[in-house]
C-alpha cells in the first residue's frame, strides 16, 4: 500500500491529477446498469477527445514539444480546475515538498505564493537572510537579479531564489506605502527550518512556531520543558505565536494541541465526501503546562495547521486567541506517492474544530482583535486570504454560522500611534499586548490595560 501523508498547510505551488475509476456498480445494482453504461460511454468519448487534442498539438504546434510536457500539462490542468491546493508534484516539486517538511535547504528563508502572476511574500522565516533584510509579509517580488519574473510559474521563481549558500542575489520589492521599489541584495544561506524558537519575557514563556514540519511537535515539548525548568514557580503563562505560519503536517498540529489540552479532548475532525468519512483526533497525553494561562497569537498569515491549533485551544477555552482574523484554509490534502519520485497532493477532506466550526474562508476570529500598531503601514496593507483565491472551496455554513459580527469601530484601547510605540521601544505591539495580558490575568480583574510597556 502506498504511504499517504496528511497535510494542512498553505501550499506554495499548484497542479494535479485525478486517477481513472472503473465502474463496478452495475454488478451490485443491475437496475442502474443503463445509467452506469451511459456514464462510462460519455467518459470514454471525452477521453477520445483529449487524445485527439494531444495528437493535434503534438503534430501541428508551431514548435516541437515533448510528449512529457504535454501530458504533465494536462495532468496539471485537471486539478487546478478543482481548488487552489490540489496539485500534481513532478520530480522537482516532490523534492521541494520533502525539503519543506524535512527542514533544510539553500536559499533566502521566504514563504511565497502567487497572486495575479506576481510573487507575493507570505512570510519571511525568522533569523534568515530574508528576515534580516527587512522583507515583510505582503511584499511583492518583481525582479530577481534585475530580470522581470512576471509570468514565471511560482516554482520557477522559487528555483531562482534558491541556490548555493554564499552566493548573492538581488531582489526588487514593491511594498504598499512605499513610493519607489526597494532594491535589496541578499546572500543565500543554508536554511535550517527550526520550527520552534522560545524565550522568556517578563516571566512569560514565548513559543514562536513558524511551520509544522516533522520536528514541530517534539520541539514544542522540549521548549515547554525548558521554559518550566528555567522559570519554575515564577512562570505566569505562555504565548504561542502562530503569526505568518502557513501550516504543514496535520499530525504535528495535533501533537502541538495535545501539549496544552486535558487527556481525551477532541482536537480536530476531518470529513470527506461521504457522510461516513469522518475521522476524529483526540488529545492523549494530557496538559503538559499544568493549566498555566495561554495566549495564542494569529494573523492573516496563520493558515490551516495553525488554525487547527488555535481553534482547538479556543473551543476548549484553554487559550485566548489574540491578533487578527486568520487565513481561512479549512481543507486537508493527502499526499499520495505515484512511484518513487512524483506524487499527487489531493484535497480529500474539510476539517472542523471541536465545536464543529469550519474555518474555510472565515478563518479563526480572535477573542480579542489587536491591530499590529507597531507596523507603520498596517492599516494600508491589503491581505489575501483563502476566500480571495480562485476556486476556493465554499464554507457550507457561512450564511448562518457567523459567530462574531464584523466590528470596524475604533477601540480606545488601541489609541496609540506608531511613533509613540517606537519611542517606547515597542517593535511588536501584538506580542506586547499578549505578554501584558498574562500579567493582567495574574493581577486579577480590574488590572489596568497597558498601551505601552511599563517598566517592571
Amino acid at each position: 500500500m502506498k504511504h499517504r501523508i496528511l497535510y494542512a498547510f498553505l501550499p506554495m505551488a499548484m497542479a494535479a491529477v485525478v486517477p481513472t475509476q472503473t465502474s463496478v456498480l452495475a454488478q451490485d445494482a443491475p437496475a442502474e446498469e443503463p445509467t452506469e453504461t451511459a456514464n462510462a460511454t460519455d467518459t470514454y468519448r471525452q477521453l477520445d477527445q483529449l487524445m485527439d487534442v494531444f495528437e493535434r498539438v503534438r503534430a501541428e504546434y508551431v514548435e516541437e514539444v515533448s510528449d512529457e510536457k504535454l501530458i504533465e500539462g494536462a495532468i496539471q490542468g485537471m486539478l487546478t480546475s478543482l481548488d487552489p491546493h490540489s496539485s500534481y508534484l513532478n520530480v522537482s516539486d516532490f523534492d521541494r515538498m520533502r525539503t519543506q517538511t524535512d527542514g533544510e535547504y539553500g536559499g533566502l528563508g521566504l514563504t511565497v505564493s502567487m497572486e495575479d502572476n506576481v510573487v507575493r511574500v507570505v512570510a519571511p522565516t525568522d533569523d534568515t537572510p530574508a528576515a534580516r533584510a527587512g522583507i515583510k509579509a505582503g511584499d511583492y517580488i518583481t525582479h530577481i537579479d534585475g530580470e522581470l519574473i512576471y509570468g514565471l510559474t511560482l516554482n520557477e521563481a522559487v528555483d531562482q531564489m534558491r541556490g548555493a549558500p554564499g552566493t548573492p542575489i538581488e531582489l526588487t520589492i514593491v511594498r504598499d506605502g512605499e513610493d519607489e521599489p526597494l532594491e535589496l541584495t541578499l546572500t543565500r544561506e543554508t536554511i535550517e527550518l527550526k520550527p520552534v524558537k522560545w524565550e522568556v519575557q517578563d516571566d512569560v514563556g514565548i513559543l514562536r512556531i513558524s511551520t509544522f514540519n516533522k520536528q514541530t511537535g517534539p520541539a514544542t515539548r522540549q521548549a515547554i520543558a525548558a521554559i518550566a525548568e528555567q522559570e519554575g514557580n515564577k512562570l505566569l503563562g505562555y504565548v504561542i505565536d502562530l503569526r505568518s505560519n502557513p501550516g504543514g503536517l496535520l499530525d504535528q498540529a495535533i501533537e502541538v494541541s495535545d501539549v496544552f489540552l486535558k487527556k481525551g479532548g477532541e482536537i480536530v475532525s476531518q470529513r470527506g465526501r461521504e457522510a461516513s468519512q469522518v475521522q476524529r483526533y483526540f488529545s492523549r497525553d494530557g496538559d503538559m503546562t499544568n493549566g498555566k494561562p495561554v495566549v495564542v497569537l494569529v494573523d492573516q498569515g496563520s493558515a490551516s495547521a495553525s488554525e487547527i491549533v488555535a481553534g482547538a485551544l479556543q473551543d476548549h477555552r484553554r487559550a485566548l486567541v489574540v491578533g487578527s482574523q486568520s487565513f481561512g484554509k479549512g481543507s486537508v490534502q493527502t499526499l499520495i506517492p505515484l512511484g518513487t519520485d512524483t506524487a499527487l497532493r489531493l484535497t480529500t477532506a474539510r476539517y472542523y474544530t471541536p465545536s464543529g466550526r469550519s474555518v474555510q474562508e472565515e478563518g479563526i476570529e480572535p477573542d480579542i482583535t489587536v491591530p499590529q500598531l507597531s507596523d507603520e503601514h498596517y492599516a494600508d496593507r491589503h491581505f489575501v486570504r483563502e476566500a480571495d483565491l480562485r476556486r476556493a472551496l465554499r464554507n457550507e455554513s457561512i450564511d448562518n454560522d457567523k459567530l462574531i459580527e464584523d466590528d470596524d469601530k475604533p477601540n480606545p484601547r488601541f489609541d496609540v500611534s506608531y511613533d509613540e510605540l517606537k519611542e517606547q521601544g515597542i517593535e511588536d505591539y501584538q506580542m506586547h499586548y499578549a505578554v501584558d495580558m498574562l500579567h493582567r490575568l495574574e493581577a486579577g480583574p480590574g488590572a489596568p490595560v497597558q498601551t505601552a510597556r511599563a517598566d517592571r
